[in-house]
């Protein structure tokens, strides 16, 4: 499943009776995904001009629908896929905006799935207990043959291009015919020599995934209160000289030593909280560059003190509440006697990182997060309105 179009043909279980869905006529704007612009980078809007059809004929019988992304090109679908496997939690994240996330069966690390934020929307949960982990069972071409879904909703250039899961080009192949397509973009980061095919933001994909699961009303619902928030963002944020650089790392111990560095200039999803907030690259122009599949250097103290970024953002944390990261990994860096010479961490501007993998819902959370860490002068208390949230989850917007 290289750039070129790959057509597959699945008819989806949809359990007994007809399905009657809402089709999205044609592409939703933009990458083929949402039209519109809010200055961030991201697009929002679906571009959908006809509104909302049905996607079945007077028989009864469900009519197929194409929806293309990069790498496999265009994918037909005969329904609406019910169940689906998902490796970047992003992806899950996705579908549970959209009211699907009773159809998902796996992620790649349970660990880096945060659900915690649903519990502050009514109505919206998912059972982690249940899904397949399937880094932790093994990807290899019988796990996806095991969970039998109708879709797999991941980037199969992700699966073969990671050397630890021993997956080639012919299983995705067999897979892909024998039991569901591949649908997906590695979209949390951009930083792979591999992934040399279209890139999409992170509301482009969400649009794609709307297409798949025939969601264009709700897409758009979720998108107006994401593009709110922002509009709030925009009009409080300090001037440009106001605001501080970071150094995005990655580092899961509570004594950390060494780190692995992510650039926050990258057009990565797992950035766009930052971008939003006018956060700058504490790395530009160092020749430090991020994480890759093959790039997996790491850096010390020594390294930070010659950049002495603004801020620090440490990954591997999300389990911990800020108070719980302070006392350990703050606390840590204060007594160390290169770090406590860091200006981050004198001035205590050394915060979680955020999750690698982050869909929607944890990209309105985390903005809200990051605006209050950065500046509590111009943000305080919820940016957005979390009943409108569970009520586009739900259905009952």
């Amino acid at each position: 499943m290289d750039g070129d179009t790959n057509r597959t043909r699945r008819t989806f279980l949809t359990g007994t009776g007809t399905l009657a869905v809402g089709a999205l006529a044609g592409c939703l704007g933009g990458q083929g995904g949402p039209a519109g612009g809010n200055g961030s980078g991201e697009t929002n809007g679906t571009g959908n001009e006809s509104g909302e059809g049905e996607n079945e004929t007077a028989g009864g019988s469900e009519t197929p629908y194409t929806v293309s992304m990069a790498p496999v090109g265009e994918v037909e679908f005969e329904a609406v896929p019910e169940t689906f496997a998902a490796y970047e939690p992003g992806y899950a994240d996705m579908a549970v905006a959209l009211g699907r996330g009773d159809g998902l069966l796996s992620v790649g690390l349970k660990e880096r799935y945060y659900t915690d934020v649903y519990d502050e929307l009514d109505g919206v949960s998912v059972d982690t207990d249940s899904l397949t982990a399937l880094v932790d069972n093994g990807i290899d071409r019988e796990v996806f043959y095991e969970l039998g879904a109708d879709l797999h909703l991941m980037d199969p250039q992700w699966l073969v291009n990671n050397g630890s899961f021993g997956l080639e080009q012919s299983d995705i192949d067999a897979v892909a015919d024998q039991v569901a397509p591949f649908f997906g973009n590695t979209i949390f980061r951009r930083t792979d020599e591999w992934h040399d095919y279209e890139y999409y933001t992170l509301y482009e994909a969400f649009g794609k995934v709307a297409e798949v699961f025939q969601e264009g009303e709700r897409y758009e619902a979720f998108a107006a209160v994401h593009d709110a928030m922002l509009e709030e963002v925009e009009a409080n944020l300090p001037g440009e000289d106001e605001r501080p650089n970071a150094l995005l790392t990655y580092a899961a111990a509570d004594e950390p030593e060494e780190f692995s560095p992510y650039r926050v200039s990258g057009e990565g999803t797992n950035k766009k909280q930052f971008h939003d907030l006018g956060i700058d690259d504490a790395l530009e122009g160092t020749g430090i560059s991020g994480l890759s599949t093959t790039e997996r250097g790491t850096i010390d103290y020594e390294t930070m003190l010659e950049v002495d970024p603004d801020s620090i953002l440490v990954r591997g944390h999300e389990t911990k509440t800020e108070e719980e990261f302070r006392e350990t990994v703050l606390a840590y860096m204060q007594q160390d006697s290169v770090a406590s010479e860091l200006t981050a961490v004198q001035e205590e501007r050394v915060f979680r990182g955020g999750p690698i993998y982050a869909g929607p819902i944890h990209n309105l959370f985390l903005t809200e997060r990051f605006a209050g860490l950065y500046y509590p002068d111009a943000f305080s208390g919820e940016l957005f309105d979390r009943s409108e949230v569970s009520d586009v989850v739900t259905g009952t917007f």
